[in-house]
């Protein structure tokens, strides 16, 4: 139930298109990394996605259209986590990752056993459950990205959408953060679809790359194949080295093309 299939999606604003004929497929426990420069229509996609933006073309899950389906059926399947989400002051960590469960609450209803016990297994595996009584907004850095995926995971959504999951985090925390969302991927057979920014960090995790400039999809594949020196230059107007380094991956290296270190030197006569 968790493939996600998207077929010449275009989303437009003001009567412009941000996202213009996306064919994007993303097969089911996955990981699929949306990277581009600041405007490609990353985070709009994810939003078309999750059923925030209106789009045209189609969006399947399972071979299931999107488009129609219930706000609360959506949600049962889709778990959005945005580059900066409410985090509601006086509310404790517990109460806000108890927030993922209101898709299985009826109207007027409250929390079940089942939610109960969801939210719990959540904070334990998250390692929060020691935080579960402090306000949210008391939190770390590292602690609050643990918490906002904690809400997502209670959801119990197969396919989880994050929007730079490691924004504002230092590099210790943001490798943490990506290597426990790869962990929770295999253990909960999750479909994953980020949207980042760090190059290094979506050829080191993701499966698979999808760049995007001005809306279009201008390349996809494997890091090695989408993450060249000639590629990064003409789509984010950036000089880079790309190292590939055995046991450790990609890393993509901002270059100061006019620095010392990167002049010939000339012989004096």
């Amino acid at each position: 139930m968790s493939h996600l299939r998207l077929t010449d999606v275009s989303v437009a604003y003001n009567g412009s298109n941000v996202i213009n004929g996306v064919d994007v497929d993303i097969p089911a426990r996955s990981w699929v990394a949306l990277i581009g420069p600041n405007g490609a229509g990353k985070t709009t996609l994810l939003r078309a996605v999750a059923g925030l933006v209106a789009y045209s073309g189609s969006i399947e899950i399972g071979a299931r259209p999107t488009l129609g389906m219930g706000r609360r059926r959506l949600s049962q399947l889709v778990a959005f986590l945005p580059q900066r989400p409410i985090m509601p002051e006086g509310v404790t960590v517990a109460d806000y990752v108890a927030i993922g469960r209101t898709p299985y609450i009826p109207y007027w209803g409250t929390e079940s056993a089942e939610d109960r016990a969801v939210v719990s297994e959540v904070l334990e595996r998250l390692e929060l459950r020691d935080l579960g009584h402090r306000h949210i907004e008391s939190l770390s850095g590292g602690e609050s990205q643990r918490a906002v995926l904690a809400r997502a995971l209670a959801q119990r959504s197969q396919i989880l959408l994050l929007d730079e999951p490691t924004s504002a985090l230092d590099v210790g925390h943001q490798q943490q953060v990506m290597e426990l969302i790869d962990d929770l991927r295999v253990e909960q057979d999750l479909t994953v679809l980020t949207a980042l920014h760090d190059l290094t960090l979506a050829g080191q995790f993701a499966e698979r790359l999808v760049l995007l400039d001005q809306g279009i999809v201008v390349s996809e594949g494997q890091a090695r194949e989408v993450l060249t020196e000639e590629r990064i230059q003409r789509h984010y107007a950036a000089t880079v080295r790309v190292v590939d380094e055995p046991g450790a991956g990609l890393t993509v290296i901002p270059v100061r093309p006019d620095s010392p270190a990167n002049r010939i030197a000339v012989p004096h006569e």
